[in-house]
């Protein structure tokens, strides 16, 4: 029931929520099991997806390892997979620097940066492409249907389906004169892969305990740009990965750019959302990145085409939650599957997602209530080897640029992860430190060719909320913004914030601040839900199609 009203009830075999790259995976690999079987019509899968359209809210660097594409759908190739242009092999083509204010110094690439056999393109394009080959498949998907509750047993307590939104809502709450109540999807086995810090997966992690024994997931914030660049000035298949400037030595992150098809060029800035300056601004830092003469002669006299933001979980081997629960699992970024120093997730979240279902298939089979062995499975898995390997290199950056990356030259050439120790991570919101021991950031003005404001960004994002629906970005108590964020921190949502969401405001009669929000303008990140130091913004799912509506990125 919603609210008093009688929510219609939809049955399947399996539902999936999320229909990026991880949710599909999920659904193709399903049904493909259950074609080897007597009755291949036998397993109902649907996948639910927030977005207006498949892709729609999917985005990536994007460099694309192809090796599990490789393993799903082998002949890719033939069936024309819109992966991009393949990375130049040639010598110069692809190169890691590490930038001061006024230089760039190459690095030597440790082997797991090697971009040989990869492809520079679009994941929203690619998600399309599967959702094609899903639907081939008898998958059923459904864009603009945002799951916002778990649907649990009442005797058992094991996840039973989920719930998608209520729509028509006034901004009150109450029920709108076109108040449709959402759908209840029930299912044997629900697969999580809503993408990072999932509402419902993260739901589900602290109902079930899933991460008890394993280390603190820890954020970056990826803030990406697509521009249109002269003939004179594309390489295509080209790479540049940068480390240093404009973050200090204690602040992780990374720039890219990746030269695309057809005059376009890829860039973006990595921030890892443990950094500790309340004044930090990770939108300012990509706008002062590419006045760097590594990246600004690519640039200029371009065509900036299209923006967005996304969070992406870092914290690797260590930090992946227990995968299985009574009705369902997790995978994708949902649970934390990325590779951060190859910069690379999207072949690790569809690996997950494939082994996700593989399990889930046969705990259908059995009947059994939880795909128990998904853990053992993923531990037998070229993800294990993969994440493990690596699984030092983030933390170690926590005593700085410099030291870290002397031990991922250590980790990469000699140790390759046989390391008898594991690094630890520390909650990101916990690391912000008082305004009063930071000084504030003096970032130069936008200049509207190369450099830009925030609201000219989500203009290109096509970002769209109903301005007459609840807001979806919820404090848990109103008064903190102002009690601690403000006096404390100086206010750190403007600056998190890439879309300019939040804004602090002084009262017309008290002068007090008060915290302002445009919900209307959000990405769908997640970096407030990630970064608010108290812990008190809940980021609920809007209605459907609500959001951006990303075309190439």
């Amino acid at each position: 029931m919603s609210d008093g009203y009688e929510r219609e009830q939809l049955e399947y075999d399996v539902v999936v929520v999320g229909g990026g790259p991880a949710g599909l995976a999920a659904a193709i690999r399903l049904k493909q099991l259950a074609a080897q079987s007597a009755d291949p019509d036998q397993l109902n899968v649907c996948v639910l997806e927030k977005g207006a359209e498949i892709g729609a809210h999917s985005l990536s660097g994007a460099a694309i390892d192809p090796r599990a594409l490789d393993e799903l759908v082998p002949d890719w190739r033939a069936k024309q997979a819109p992966l991009g242009v393949p990375v130049d092999s040639a010598p110069g083509a692809e190169s890691l620097c590490y930038l001061t204010s006024g230089h760039a110094f190459e690095l030597p690439a440790p082997e797991h940066m090697h971009n040989t056999g990869c492809y520079l393109g679009s994941l929203g394009n690619m998600c399309r492409w599967l959702a094609e080959r899903a639907e081939e498949l008898g998958v059923e998907i459904y864009p603009g249907f945002p799951a916002a509750e778990v649907l649990y047993d009442s005797s058992t307590g094991a996840v039973r389906g989920v719930a998608t939104v209520d729509m028509g809502r006034n901004a009150d709450g109450s029920p709108g004169p076109a108040f449709e109540p959402g759908v209840e999807v029930v299912a044997r086995q629900t697969i999580f892969a809503e993408g990072v810090h999932g509402t419902l997966s993260e739901q589900v992690i602290e109902r079930f305990e899933l991460r008890r024994g394993a280390q603190p997931q820890t954020y970056g914030l990826g803030i990406k740009e697509l521009w249109q660049v002269a003939d004179d000035k594309h390489r295509p298949g080209s790479l540049l990965h940068t480390l240093g400037w404009p973050l200090d030595e204690f602040t992780y992150g990374g720039g890219f750019v990746y030269q695309q098809e057809k005059g376009k060029v890829a860039v973006g800035l990595v921030v890892g959302l443990d950094y500790d300056d309340p004044y930090l601004s990770p939108f300012e830092e990509i706008q002062r990145w590419k006045t760097h003469a590594a990246v600004r002669p690519i640039l200029e006299g371009g065509k900036r085409i299209a923006y967005g933001a996304k969070a992406l979980p870092e914290g690797g081997w260590q930090s992946l939650p227990r995968l299985s629960f009574a009705g369902g699992v997790l995978c994708g970024d949902s649970a934390g599957f990325i590779n951060v120093p190859k910069v690379k997730g999207i072949h690790l979240a569809m690996k997950s997602a494939m082994v996700a279902a593989e399990a889930v298939h046969a705990a259908l089979g059995s009947s059994a209530s939880e795909a128990a062995d998904l853990q053992q499975r993923v531990e037998s898995s070229w993800l294990a080897s993969e994440l493990k390997a690596v699984r030092n290199v983030r933390p170690a950056f926590r005593w700085g640029a410099s030291a870290g990356l002397l031990y991922s030259a250590l980790e990469s050439y000699l140790l390759r992860g046989r390391t008898p120790w594991t690094l630890r991570h520390h909650p990101d919101h916990a690391q912000l430190k008082p305004a009063h021991l930071r000084n504030p950031r003096d970032y130069p003005a936008a200049d509207g060719k190369l450099t830009f404001t925030r609201l000219d960004s989500v203009f290109l994002s096509n970002t769209y909320h109903d301005e007459g629906q609840p807001c979806h970005l919820v404090l848990a108590d109103s008064d903190l913004p102002a009690q601690v964020n403000w006096p404390r921190y100086a206010g750190p949502e403007m600056r998190y914030c890439p879309a300019g969401v939040y804004d602090y405001q002084p009262d017309k009669h008290t002068g007090e601040m008060s915290l302002h929000i445009e919900s209307i303008n959000c990405l769908h990140c997640k970096a407030c839900a990630i970064k608010d130091p108290c812990q008190n913004i809940e980021w609920r799912v809007p209605q459907g199609g609500n959001g951006p509506n990303y075309p190439n990125m």
